[in-house]
């Protein structure tokens, strides 16, 4: 029989994700970022001392206190509702009433299990129901919920959940193209390989629908 530990080891290194939201507890913003700071400043102190790193070096010294301010103020600062995107949408005035394609949007995330980076691409699209969306809100919500421990399918899930919302429509679609680099850079060090995930909402679930998303986001547009 498998214990406690080995099950959350084989979910950790199987990238497997057991909930659609990012799990947290109920008091998670009851501190304030400065002490959340203190605290990690502390605990990654710890971590290197117990590594028998000297951080009384001058390149060292410095580095819980970097590393505490990167976790809460940058890479994991998508846990913070207050830090949501603000998504103004506008009336469909052109009335366009095709496919529009935000593509190759930079991703930075940080894998749940290992915390180690991902790094890809993201593309999103959506067909109007009468409003839309700013292109750069399209790029920060990306960002938002990428800036998270995640696991690459809750983020597209999120991406397409949150653009549905916005815009009042089931027509919205993601896919993610990422390295990760506990793939990567640990285990099987595989260094070529990415994973592909996608999400598709409404008549993005039409194959002839589907098709020219795709078809879109192979166009070379580079300039």
């Amino acid at each position: 029989m498998i214990n406690s530990e080995e099950f959350n080891d084989e979910i950790g290194h199987n990238h497997i994700s057991t909930n659609v939201n990012n799990p947290l507890r109920s008091d998670a913003f009851d501190l304030s970022d400065d002490q959340k700071i203190e605290l990690i400043r502390k605990d990654v102190e710890s971590i290197l001392h117990t590594l028998g790193i000297d951080l009384t070096d001058d390149s060292l010294k410095g580095t819980p206190n970097r590393v505490a301010k990167m976790f809460v103020k940058e890479i994991f600062g998508g846990l913070n509702p207050n830090k949501k995107p603000s998504s103004s949408t506008f009336e469909n005035s052109y009335k366009y009433g095709e496919m529009l394609v935000e593509k190759n949007i930079t991703l930075y995330s940080t894998c749940e299990h290992h915390l180690l980076p991902i790094v890809g691409r993201a593309h999103v699209a959506y067909i109007s129901n009468g409003t839309v969306v700013g292109l750069s809100k399209m790029n920060r919500i990306v960002d938002y919920f990428a800036k998270r421990p995640q696991v690459q399918e809750r983020l597209t899930m999120q991406i397409v959940k949150e653009l549905q919302r916005v815009l009042n429509t089931e027509d919205v679609a993601c896919i993610i193209d990422a390295k990760h680099l506990c793939v990567n850079s640990r285990g099987i060090r595989d260094i070529e390989s990415s994973t592909v995930t996608s999400e598709f909402g409404g008549k993005f679930k039409d194959e002839k629908v589907k098709r020219e998303f795709l078809d879109y986001i192979q166009l070379d547009t580079k300039f």
